[in-house]
């Protein structure tokens, strides 16, 4: 027989007559609770009765797995005589190494582990490698930074006014490099590494990581165990078995950026976003760059406008393109790569020096042991999750390049955060890709968000598009860059705006505001009631609105 201990608890976040119910539940779930009453959401408060070995941080711990954040405000003893029924440590989790345990430190699993130390939890992150993952040492922060110097590189001989020309010497690819690895260096350390010690509750664990037939996670020697797990391990660029691959040794986007020596010739199979990024970049830097696409044009996911524009762009700069290719085979001759290919039913032979192989990303599955712990993957081999980022084991949870979701690094850290807070809490959040834009770092840039004409057709919207070229964009002008056009698709039953399609300068800057307009249902008229500000790239928006009804060369300044 024992006494029993009555603690009164401060809840913040109730915020509806259901509220208290969800909060009752998660204190209930802790052994040893015997009472729970809570006088109504607007009170702010839950008087628990307890048996004296229940922890308060058990009972905190619990209300912030319902999605509530709770703290104690008094305690005090009551005679009583209650059995006691159950030990009552740690809500049943004693004999787990940690609540939650991230497999991956990039973006995604930083977002996790970060977001499992916000609700209070033991959180273990495990890195295999480089701490920070794909984006930051071998994605979007090297090849930006390669894209900008290619860009100073290219605009040095050509001065955007007319008769205006600069001298260029020779490039210097080696300080190029060196710039570039500096920069990642530097972002690796303020960003993850720094981060990393800004919180000590995350547990780091270096290895790689793979589940048991017991269920538990094996890295290196050690086994560990946890209440859930969040798989971020990323993806890895896709290598197509051609025959003759093991002859050639194609690059990836990798090896490309690593390279000590530019090629003088370089053979691109591919013609998607990493494709075009880095062809143009090479060619900037004095690469002879040939793209061999299999689709029948550029970015086919984008509208057919923009892959006939890109195309015509780089060809300007004396980038070969050629679509519709089916490769079929790969050889060498001395330090010549060699693709042998059928184009519209012809055989072609295409030689460089190097061949770079950029036909997308496939998921880091292999190895992890999933098959020990039921986890579906698709045909591709990407973990298959829900809206919550939650596996066909609802203990294991995933998000990222490693599933099936959009490959962008900040869909990656979104659906981590998403991620561990469904592990964690009850609050089933569901992670929007509804909205999620996308650039292409091209000069001129590619940008989309929403739905495509095509996809708005089937999904059976009656739809209604508009289009302006830049040449009618007074920042465009200005800067003598009047390339490219922006396309919004609307429904034409309720005016609602469904996509919005940009190629053209600081296109990534504005698709920004098209995102919002789509995330919140704005109607078309909602962007032309708008004051957008003169002479800048983003008033294009407010003319492509207006082009719905209105010819907007016959406008005035200021797009009104």
């Amino acid at each position: 027989m024992a006494i029993m201990k009555k603690i009164e608890l401060d809840v913040r976040g109730m915020t509806c007559n259901t509220c208290p119910d969800h909060v009752e539940r998660a204190l209930k779930r802790v052994a040893g609770v015997e009472t729970v009453e809570i006088p109504g959401w607007q009170s702010n408060m839950a008087i628990v009765t307890v048996e004296p070995e229940v922890a308060e941080a058990d009972l905190t711990t619990s209300v912030k797995r319902a999605g509530y954040q709770a703290t104690v405000k008094t305690g005090s003893t009551m005679d009583d005589t209650l059995e006691q029924s159950g030990s009552g440590s740690s809500n049943g989790r004693s004999g787990n190494d940690f609540d939650l345990l991230v497999i991956g430190a990039g973006s995604a699993g930083f977002a996790a582990a970060i977001k499992g130390t916000e609700f209070g939890f033991r959180v273990g992150l495990v890195g295999d490698g480089t701490i920070g993952g794909t984006c930051v040492n071998i994605g979007c922060v090297p090849s930006k930074a390669l894209i900008r110097a290619a860009e100073a590189w290219h605009t040095a001989g050509h001065h955007p006014f007319e008769g205006v020309n600069t001298q260029k010497g020779s490039l210097d690819w080696e300080t190029v490099r060196s710039q570039k690895d500096s920069l990642v260096s530097d972002m690796r350390q303020s960003k993850y590494v720094d981060v990393l010690a800004a919180y000590p509750e995350i547990t780091y664990i270096e290895g790689y990581a793979s589940f048991t037939e017991e269920g538990k996670l094996q890295v290196g020697d050690t086994i560990y165990k946890a209440n859930r797990y969040v798989i971020v391990t990323g993806g890895h660029p896709s290598v197509i078995d051609f025959p003759g691959i093991e002859e050639v040794e194609p690059l990836d986007s990798t090896t490309l950026m690593e390279l000590e020596h530019l090629p003088k010739s370089l053979i691109i199979l591919g013609g998607r976003a990493i494709a075009l990024e880095l062809g143009q970049t090479m060619a900037r830097f004095g690469v002879d760059v040939l793209i061999l696409q299999r689709s029948t044009r550029l970015v086919p996911d984008h509208e057919p406008e923009i892959g006939r524009n890109i195309k015509e762009y780089l060809e300007k700069e004396g980038i070969g393109v050629i679509t519709g290719v089916q490769v079929e085979r790969l050889s060498r001759d001395g330090d010549t790569r060699i693709v042998r290919a059928r184009v519209m039913g012809q055989e072609k032979e295409f030689k460089a020096d190097q061949i770079f192989m950029a036909l997308g990303r496939e998921a880091n599955t292999q190895g992890m042991g999933l098959e020990n712990v039921d986890v579906d993957l698709d045909e591709n081999g990407a973990i298959v999750v829900d809206k919550y980022q939650q596996s066909s084991n609802p203990a294991i949870y995933a998000s990222g390049d490693v599933t099936n979701n959009p490959e962008f690094v900040y869909v990656a850290a979104s659906g981590g955060s998403v991620a561990a807070q469904n592990a964690l809490t009850d609050t089933k959040k569901a992670l929007d890709l509804s909205t999620v834009p996308g650039v292409i770092f091209t000069d001129p840039q590619i940008a989309t968000v929403g739905m495509t004409e095509a996809e708005a057709k089937k999904d059976g919207y009656e739809v209604k598009t508009s289009a302006v070229n830049f040449e009618h964009v007074a920042r465009a002008q200005a800067a003598r860059d009047t390339r490219g056009f922006i396309k919004l698709v609307a429904d034409e039953a309720t005016n609602r705006l469904l996509g919005a399609h940009i190629i053209g300068a600081e296109a990534g800057e504005v698709i920004q505001t098209a995102t919002l307009a789509i995330k919140f249902s704005l109607k078309v008229d909602d962007l032309t009631d708008t004051m957008f500000p003169y002479l800048t790239q983003v008033e294009g928006l407010k003319l492509a609105a207006l082009a719905f009804e209105k010819d907007v060369a016959m406008l005035s300044c200021c797009a009104v």
